[in-house]
């Protein structure tokens, strides 16, 4: 008796074989766009002048971006979860201000002044957490009323100019010039807050339900998620965040900050977490992405500073990157034009 095969089945009734991802597809198509800018930007400033790559710039462009990149890490979670943040650099102004002033009130005590600041900060971003809850403020509104009012706040707390002096503390002068292993203390703390913000978001049922929140609030509401603890929350972390880098700005710069320092900070870290790819309107994001951007805009500003050109123009190029990110966003997302046929 002849043997008998079995048939193989037809090509498209074949189940589809899984293959593992590639490691270009695993880091995304966005980061790959601002790998290849970060490279195009430090290529061509690194041929207008010598000193550009050196090891030395390169760390004056590390500390330069940690306080935008520590706003815009927590910028990404808050535009994850469908809000937005407009008075983060207020935020730090107020900060940075209370932390000189209380550095000074209680004899030096860097402690002092630190923690007087993130109760400033965690006080603020609860309150906007509020607002924006209970008052059913629109994120944007309430934030924009914020950046006025805390900025005006500063101002009035230090007479509109810079406060104390922390230069003469260890503690200050450590955070804000030290190293730990050949790296800045203050790109040791914005990698910390990255990875937490990232395993936040990645693997707990916060990151998940933060994103479910963005991604369709009502279907998240249905599911049982309290979206009101959630968004205040977020706004509290906000606040504290922001609150640290106002201690790191007051530790960098030796005074407390009114808005010299923070001013057009906002701008930055919602650049850099769209640049990132987080979706404005929520659902969408990842903290590797906002820190490539970080890093981009960074080599971006020192590089037209290095070459002499008008510090204005930094703002129309930060303005110009936040305006590429939304349309390229808006075409992944296929959303037709306003105003144009579908």
């Amino acid at each position: 008796m002849s043997a008998t095969t079995t048939p193989r089945p037809a090509a498209k009734d074949r189940p589809a074989v899984r293959t593992r991802p590639s490691a270009l597809a695993s880091v995304g198509g966005q980061n790959l766009s601002l790998i290849g800018a970060l490279a195009a930007v430090l290529a061509l400033f690194g041929i207008l002048n010598d000193n550009y790559l050196s090891v030395s710039n390169m760390q004056v462009i590390a500390e330069a971006a940690t306080i935008t990149g520590l706003l815009a890490v927590v910028q990404t979670v808050v535009i994850i979860c469908g809000g937005l943040d407009i008075s983060v650099g207020s935020q730090a102004g107020v900060a940075s201000v209370v932390s000189a002033m209380a550095f000074t009130s209680t004899g030096a005590n860097p402690f002092a002044g630190m923690a007087a600041a993130i109760a400033v900060g965690l006080l603020i971003g609860t309150l906007n957490g509020l607002v924006i809850v209970y008052g059913r403020v629109n994120p944007t509104i309430a934030t924009l009323a914020g950046l006025a009012a805390y900025k005006g706040l500063a101002q009035l707390l230090s007479d509109g100019r810079a406060q104390g002096y922390v230069l003469n503390d260890d503690i200050f002068v450590f955070l804000g010039r030290g190293k730990i292993a050949g790296l800045p203390v203050m790109v040791w703390i914005l990698i910390l807050t990255a990875l937490a913000a990232h395993l936040l978001l990645k693997y707990t049922d916060i990151g998940r339900n933060l994103y479910a929140i963005g991604g369709n609030d009502t279907a998240a509401r249905l599911a049982g998620i309290n979206i009101n603890k959630y968004l205040i929350a977020v706004y509290a972390l906000i606040g504290t965040v922001a609150a640290v880098a106002g201690i790191l700005l007051t530790a960098r710069t030796g005074s407390g900050q009114p808005t010299s320092g923070s001013e057009g900070l906002e701008l930055k870290a919602i650049t850099a977490a769209a640049l990132g790819g987080a979706a404005l309107k929520g659902g969408k994001g990842g903290i590797g992405g906002t820190l490539l951007a970080v890093a981009l805009l960074g080599c971006l500003e020192n590089g037209l500073t290095v070459q002499g050109i008008n510090a204005f123009w930094q703002n129309v190029a930060q303005g110009t990157l936040l305006v590429v990110a939304v349309v390229i966003q808006q075409r992944r997302n296929g959303e037709r034009a306003v105003g144009l046929p579908g």
